[in-house]
């Protein structure tokens, strides 16, 4: 049995070394990226099993998302390689020191191209917990068809879903998000978004009430995740806040991949609500404070630093 099964459309990532217009860059970063292949990578560092499913282009980019994620103990078995079409890219700078700007080059792509039979209907079937993203269902309609496809399969098999908003304007209008999320959203059991995301399927005046709103619709668990202020959970009706964790930020990108990760990945584990929300908000502070999509992803070992005795460790 998996814990975790995820899919959807990782890329190849090029980071720019140097802060300002991309246009003056002239040294970067190759690595891979992708909200639900770091939550996967996220779960695995926490001490669960995780699976990715998704398709990648028979390139070298695809080869290296199978290594990346194969070599950070993420089950590949459902990827797919596409002969027909690229591996997507990303492309990520830093405008200024507090401005990151990341660039998506996917019109076409191989994981945009993601289908229903492409699913590992097994492999889902089999997990402890399906979790998608709203990014794959903006991708195309045949990648919105296999999260839908995906969902229900889980939900046949008496599977959790869990699903993060992760709007992304450059995908879809706020129009068409809320018509796909209002849609998907009563079929699943664990639901992440940020305030903003959360008013694109409901109404609400502060994070609670949007919460419940949320709640209403379906979900047992719905969390809303407000970054420096810490976060809001609502589960079965119980309400609870968490704290910030006051850190330095060197790179905000991946904070909400963690964020569920650690939610998923404590849930998982069997441990206490106070304890599954406290790692959460501890795995999002901890991602930012380091730079990379998912190579900032804590371990259990790496919470304890976000209090050290210590700032030099010998």
């Amino acid at each position: 049995m998996i814990d975790l099964v995820t899919l959807g459309e990782s890329m190849a990532l090029f980071t720019a070394r140097r802060t300002g217009l991309l246009r003056h860059a002239r040294d970067f970063g190759l690595g891979v990226g992708g909200a639900e292949s770091n939550v996967a990578i996220g779960v695995v560092r926490l001490g669960a099993s995780a699976a990715w499913i998704g398709r990648v282009g028979a390139d070298e980019f695809g080869e290296l998302l199978r290594s990346t994620l194969s070599g950070e103990g993420v089950d590949v078995r459902g990827m797919r390689v596409d002969p027909e079409a690229p591996t997507g890219l990303m492309v990520k700078s830093r405008r200024t020191a507090e401005v990151v700007d990341v660039r998506y080059y996917r019109s076409a792509s191989a994981g945009s191209r993601l289908r229903p039979a492409d699913l590992d209907v097994t492999l889902i079937r089999s997990a402890r917990v399906l979790h998608v993203t709203g990014i794959t269902l903006a991708l195309s309609a045949s990648a919105a068809d296999a999260v839908h496809a995906a969902v229900a399969e889980a939900r046949a098999a008496g599977v959790t879903v869990s699903m993060d908003v992760n709007y992304r304007r450059a995908l879809w209008t706020p129009e068409r998000a809320s018509a796909a999320l209002r849609e998907i959203v009563p079929a699943v059991d664990v639901l992440f978004a940020t305030e903003a995301e959360a008013r694109l399927v409901v109404d609400g005046d502060d994070p609670v009430a949007l919460a419940r709103a949320l709640s209403d619709l379906g979900p047992c668990h719905v969390l809303i995740k407000r970054g420096a202020l810490g976060a809001v959970e609502v589960s079965d009706g119980t309400v609870r806040h968490a704290e910030p964790y006051p850190v330095t930020e060197l790179d905000p990108v991946g904070a909400g991949d963690a964020f569920a990760a650690g939610w998923l990945a404590e849930t998982i584990a069997g441990a206490d609500p106070e304890r599954r929300l406290a790692t959460a908000c501890a795995a999002g502070a901890f991602a930012v404070t380091a730079e990379g999509d998912w190579e900032s992803l804590p371990r259990r070992c790496d919470l304890d630093l976000l209090s050290p005795a210590d700032a030099v460790s010998r």
